[in-house]
């Protein structure tokens, strides 16, 4: 695979299959913390030091000797700010390695499953992406890559509290897991309000589309577990898993609350965001959000069967900032990016419907 696909791709093939409850569970990730000992962590590390651990996974065999997978090093320092910006976008890397051009590399799986993140806040960020609820199964190849990378590197263990990590919140396992969800029926019955402080009470936190800080575009949020000093990586998974479920009844109910009480306002709202998305010639990023949102509320409900769902996982990409730029061929003025965001969704709907061919995933 060439680099190139990694920013000329909006969507990952992991993207485009289906996993459970995938109408609703957009993705499941794990993200292990480890640093390597006798090694200062990148928050107190020099230029130097943080560069010589680029040079340790840039000359060591383990990248080309996994028995499946096969990765890229890219260094930051190699990238146009573009580029770097569609990697956030994709959720590939974080906005934090993004922001340290100089210091910082990723090794990325061919189908962009899996994230290695080097000099980010801690010297490795594993990270593992799949298809619907499979947090399990996400923890399972997490597991397998550290254990694999611990064979060429020795981590920063102790033995009475686990990894360390340079923020404590990450002390212990190291482990972050988290979910993608589109919640469009809880919002719409505001029940968001009610279920986010609740949440928070469980050790969880909701986030929104590109974790800390950011916006629930489009109806999406992030789910992920604050605590992993004190329990075991099995728990805080099991945890987060018993609590998505219970959040993904609760928006169905809503859905069909939605049905039953205001079906013709519901397919109203739906058929007018797919007229804004279908003969827009101008639309900013955070309504492009709200009508694709609708749009594919609209698919699950059977409303609009000629869109496959994928499209829109690959439309909520590319009608990004940095990804509209990167396919326009450099940087674009706000007004330009609207414009252009619109055709692009035009491009590819029309084109869906004119040529309605399934893609593995597609319901």
């Amino acid at each position: 695979m060439a680099q190139e696909a990694f920013f000329n791709q909006a969507i990952s093939s992991w993207m485009s299959q289906s996993g459970p409850d995938s109408d609703i569970v957009l993705s499941s990730r794990i993200r292990l913390a480890r640093n390597l000992d006798s090694h200062l962590f990148p928050t107190l590390s020099s230029n130097e030091q943080a560069l010589a651990i680029i040079k340790l996974f840039k000359e060591n065999s383990m990248i080309s000797s996994h028995p499946v997978w096969k990765f890229q090093l890219l260094e930051m320092v190699d990238l146009k700010p573009l580029e770097k910006r569609v990697l956030v976008e994709k959720h590939l890397i974080s906005p934090q390695l993004a922001a340290e051009s100089n210091l910082g590399a990723c090794l990325l799986s061919e189908n962009e499953e899996i994230s290695i993140m080097i000099n980010e806040e801690d010297h490795l960020r594993i990270q593992c992406l799949f298809p619907g609820l499979q947090l399990s199964a996400a923890l399972k190849e997490a597991n397998e890559l550290d254990d694999w990378i611990e064979q060429y590197v020795d981590y920063a263990f102790s033995e009475q509290i686990g990894y360390l990590t340079s923020c404590p919140t990450n002390v212990g396992t190291g482990l972050r897991a988290s979910v993608m969800m589109h919640l469009p029926a809880l919002v719409l019955t505001r029940q968001m309000n009610r279920i986010i402080p609740a949440i928070n009470q469980l050790g969880l936190v909701v986030r929104g589309t590109y974790g800390e800080g950011s916006e629930a575009l489009g109806n999406i949020f992030q789910i992920s577990n604050q605590i992993t000093l004190g329990k075991s990586e099995q728990d805080i998974v099991e945890d987060l898993n018993s609590v998505v479920q219970q959040i993904i009844a609760q928006e169905r109910l809503a859905r069909d609350a939605l049905v039953k009480t205001s079906h013709i306002e519901l397919e109203d709202r739906v058929f007018r965001s797919y007229g804004t998305l279908l003969y827009s010639r101008i639309i900013e990023s955070k309504e492009a959000s709200q009508c694709l949102s609708d749009v594919r509320l609209g698919i699950d409900f059977g409303y609009i069967q000629d869109v496959p769902r994928s499209i829109l996982n690959e439309l909520m990409v590319m009608t990004q900032p940095g990804f509209l730029q990167q396919y326009a061929g450099g940087a674009l003025r706000p007004d330009e990016r609207d414009i252009r965001r619109a055709s692009l969704i035009r491009e590819c709907l029309t084109f869906r419907k004119v040529n309605p061919t399934n893609t593995e995933g597609d319901e």
